[in-house]
């Protein structure tokens, strides 16, 4: 829902497949520790339950997306994405997008939205690699053009991880096995037409803890599908897309002789056209329509139920205005009508202005985030109901950015924002139902980047100062107030081996208040380094990654343990 004069003003980052690659990165939590404003707390090693802040929001207030539809689970309590569960080997690009993008996206994005897309790799492939024999990862590449004109692709992965103990000081062994599939068809139909299919699908299986201090653990087997078809058209000056999207989640959790069942799907179909006018006017509209069912059982010492569906209309609008080759206007607007919450209206108005090499660009928008399920529906056995007179918790947000060519090789960006949520969805101060409560967050952060790439080498800086406060000025928890780091990448030609690629990442993950099991107490950063590198034999690849370079020993969050240092080592034959 954009206006292709103002496509270059939306704030997005882009990892693209080849960028995938170079990092050496095996789930999607090692991609999103790369992007400064994003802080992943994954509550113990691979495989385990992940939350991501975006911009110092609430972890359900980023949309996760696949190739532009949202993907929520709605049998999730509180309806965020569990990121732990996403290995990334057969996603072409991921796409970040930070900030409210509510009226491009749809509900739930108050923070931003991350999309997650499948596409045709046409480079034949198969690799192999991992530290020893109980870390390993296979991936398997295969696209065929068929007599009739069929693209036609599969991707398939494995990823066998075993790890210490999620808990701090633990004692056992956990670990977690991932699969993956991937289909893609693609096929012309006609000179501007293209009909386009995917099918994906996941399984992770991983040995959780009980609790922070309860290694007696269980298992959990997170299965994930989702299919998508659908017609795209385009000509000089216009864009047309019809698509059809199903997705399910069939969640288990084994615990001490009891089995938690968690089961959603959704059903969405999307429709959008956008156009350009003439050489100053752009125009699109559409409209989407999805409908959400689940239930779950939660059993054992917690009792927690829900069952129930949703279903959401939206329709969406936007209007780009070139008032001077160096000035344009836009307009965004979108209204979607609730079974529970009725008709909520969210927009955006933007306007960017270049001036030589500084191009400058303000927003104000608004955002929503409607009840899940179990907070319209849901009971436990602390005697929390749900109550289907929820209002959707909103948001107003002013952005400003200045970007700064300074040259064809060096780049500088700043982003400010502030941001505030109200009407948040909590349960009452008698524990007894979900309700809108009347504490605000306010959030501001100031982002920036300075950013130097030549034909050999890339080299970027970044730092993040965020504030995330309720109205009576307490800090949210894991909410760090000051993050930096730098990407380094480079083309080393003259070498006792030859030529080769250098990737190295650096974070410094900034302090944060969080639970220690006692009580909120501040916890200390910690300097991260990732190092890869990769060399082209015969046309196929070695490379060779080092994650936690340092062999640092942190806990994000307090209690749980995250990776030490691992090496490994992948092959990859392409034919």
């Amino acid at each position: 829902n954009t206006p292709s004069f103002d496509e270059k003003n939306i704030n997005k980052i882009s990892i693209t497949k080849q960028d995938i690659i170079n990092s050496g990165a095996l789930d999607v939590n090692d991609v999103l520790k790369m992007v400064n404003g994003l802080d992943v707390f994954q509550s113990g090693e691979k495989g385990q339950q992940t939350s991501i802040f975006t911009r110092g929001s609430e972890s359900n207030h980023t949309l996760v997306l696949l190739n532009g539809i949202a993907i929520n689970d709605q049998s999730v309590t509180d309806g965020l994405h569990d990121f732990g569960q996403d290995f990334i080997s057969t996603l072409q690009q991921v796409d970040i997008y930070k900030g409210s993008n509510g009226v491009h996206f749809g509900p739930n994005a108050i923070a931003g939205a991350i999309n997650f897309i499948t596409d045709i790799d046409y480079n034949n492939s198969f690799s192999m690699g991992g530290s020893n024999s109980n870390n390993v990862n296979l991936n398997y590449n295969t696209t065929k053009i068929t007599n009739n004109e069929w693209h036609l692709n599969f991707k398939g992965s494995l990823n066998n991880n075993e790890t210490k103990s999620a808990i701090a000081k633990g004692e056992e062994k956990d670990g977690s096995r991932n699969y993956q599939i991937n289909l893609n068809g693609v096929k012309w139909l006609g000179e501007n037409l293209k009909f386009k299919s995917t099918l994906y699908g996941r399984k992770t299986k991983a040995d959780y803890d009980g609790s922070a201090t309860d290694e007696t653990g269980y298992v959990s087997d997170n299965k994930m599908y989702a299919f998508q078809t659908g017609l795209e058209h385009r000509t000089n000056n216009s864009e047309s897309d019809l698509k059809v999207h199903y997705h399910k989640y069939d969640r288990e959790y084994a615990n001490s002789g009891y089995l938690d069942e968690y089961y959603s799907e959704s059903l969405v179909l999307k429709g959008e056209r956008n156009f350009e006018k003439n050489s100053s006017l752009s125009f699109g509209y559409g409209s989407e329509y999805k409908y959400d069912w689940g239930n779950f059982e939660n059993r054992g010492s917690y009792n927690a139920s829900t069952k129930g569906h949703m279903k959401n209309l939206g329709v969406f609008s936007n209007l780009g205005y070139k008032l001077s080759e160096n000035q344009i206007l836009s307009f965004h607007l979108r209204g979607d009508n609730h079974n529970t919450t009725d008709f909520n209206e969210t927009y955006k108005f933007n306007i960017s202005q270049s001036l030589g090499k500084i191009n400058l660009n303000g927003s104000h928008s608004t955002g929503l985030r409607n009840p899940t399920l179990y907070e319209l529906y849901g009971t436990d056995n602390y005697g929390i109901k749900g109550s289907t007179s929820i209002d959707p918790e909103k948001s107003k947000t002013n952005e400003f950015s200045l970007n700064y060519e300074y040259s064809e090789n060096i780049n500088f960006k700043s982003t400010a924002y502030k941001t505030k949520i109200f009407d948040r969805i909590e349960s009452n101060a008698a524990y007894s139902k979900h309700e809108n409560i009347k504490t605000d967050i306010n959030q501001r952060g100031l982002e920036n980047s300075v950013s130097f790439k030549n034909n050999n080498q890339s080299f970027s800086l970044f730092n993040n100062f965020s504030k995330s406060r309720k109205d009576n000025g307490q800090a949210q928890n894991r909410r760090p107030d000051l993050s930096y780091g730098a990407n380094y990448s480079a083309k080393i030609k003259n070498s006792p081996i030859g030529e080769f690629l250098m990737n190295m990442n650096y974070r410094y993950t900034g302090n944060y208040t969080d639970w220690d099991g006692i009580k909120n107490s501040k916890q200390k950063s910690v300097d991260l380094i990732d190092l890869s590198l990769s060399k082209k034999i015969f046309g196929n690849s070695i490379s060779f990654n080092i994650k936690n370079l340092l062999d640092k020993n942190y806990e994000k969050p307090a209690t749980y343990n995250q990776d030490g240092r691992r090496i490994g080592i992948n092959f990859k034959k392409t034919y």
